[in-house]
C-alpha cells in the first residue's frame, strides 16, 4: 500500500475501498458462484467524480469561455484514452494485480482503475478530498490545458463546420468489422462529400473510427480543386 499512499499524498481511512478500486472486473476475484469482487461499482461512482471536478476546474479557470469551450475542453481531458495515459503517467499499472494477465486485458483498463480510486477517494474522505487530489496530482502535473486549448482534436466537427461553409453535403457512413483474432470489434468509417469518398478511417469504437476518416478528408478537400468536390 505504501506506493498508493505516496500517489495519494494522504492516508487512506479505509483501505478496503482503495483494495477493491485496483481490481477490474477482467481479474474479479470470486465470492461465491453468484458474485465477483471488482472495482465496477467504484469506477461508475468515479467517472461522475471526475466529470464534476473537471466541469468546476473549468468553470473556475476560464470565467470568459462559453459554454461549449468548456465542454469540448472537458472531454479532451476525460476522453477514455487520455485517463489511460494519465493512469501511466501515475504508475497506476503498477498497483493493479497481475495474476493472471491473460485475463487483464480490458480495453480501457488504466483508465478505469484511475475512476475506481478516485471513486474510493470520494467514499473514503469526500468530495473536496476528491477534488484537490484531482487538480493537484492529475490536472495541475500532468495536464497540459495550454496545449489541450490550443489544440482541437475533432475532425469531424471541422469537417460539418466545413461543408456547411461550402453548402455541399456531408455523411459519415461506418460499420462493425470482426476478426477472429481480435477481443474487440473494430469499426470502419467513410466521409461522403456530395456522395464522393473523400477519406476512410479505422478505430476502435465507431467515434475514432469517424474522426480518423474525417481528419484525411479535410486534408484531402484542403489540396484538391474546388471543381473536383462538386
Amino acid at each position: 500500500m505504501f506506493p498508493l499512499i505516496r500517489m495519494l499524498g494522504f492516508l487512506p481511512l479505509r483501505l478496503s475501498h482503495y483494495r477493491m478500486a485496483v481490481i477490474p472486473k477482467s481479474a474479479g476475484l470470486p465470492l461465491d458462484k453468484d458474485a465477483c469482487l471488482h472495482n465496477e461499482r467504484l469506477e461508475y461512482l468515479g467517472d461522475a467524480v471526475i466529470d464534476a471536478i473537471v466541469a468546476d476546474f473549468l468553470f473556475r479557470k476560464f470565467p470568459g469561455k462559453d459554454e461549449g469551450f468548456m465542454t469540448k475542453l472537458r472531454a479532451r481531458i476525460v476522453k477514455r484514452k487520455n485517463l489511460d495515459w494519465l493512469a501511466e503517467k501515475m504508475d497506476i499499472p503498477g498497483m493493479i494485480p497481475h495474476t493472471d494477465p491473460a485475463r487483464n486485458q480490458a480495453k480501457h483498463l488504466y483508465g478505469n482503475v484511475l475512476e475506481a480510486l478516485m471513486g474510493a477517494i470520494y467514499l473514503d474522505r469526500g468530495y473536496r478530498t476528491a477534488r484537490r487530489f484531482f487538480i493537484r496530482k492529475v490536472i495541475q502535473k500532468h495536464v497540459d490545458l495550454l496545449q489541450l486549448v490550443e489544440k482541437d482534436p475533432d475532425y469531424k466537427s471541422r469537417m460539418i463546420e466545413w461543408a456547411q461553409k461550402y453548402r455541399m453535403e456531408v455523411v459519415f457512413e461506418s460499420k462493425e468489422e470482426h476478426s477472429s483474432h481480435a477481443t474487440f470489434p473494430s469499426f470502419v468509417a467513410s466521409v461522403l462529400l456530395n456522395g464522393k469518398q473523400q477519406g476512410t478511417g479505422k478505430g476502435g469504437s465507431k467515434k475514432e473510427a469517424e474522426q480518423r476518416a474525417a481528419k484525411k478528408a479535410l486534408a484531402a478537400v484542403h489540396t484538391a480543386p474546388s471543381e473536383d468536390l462538386r
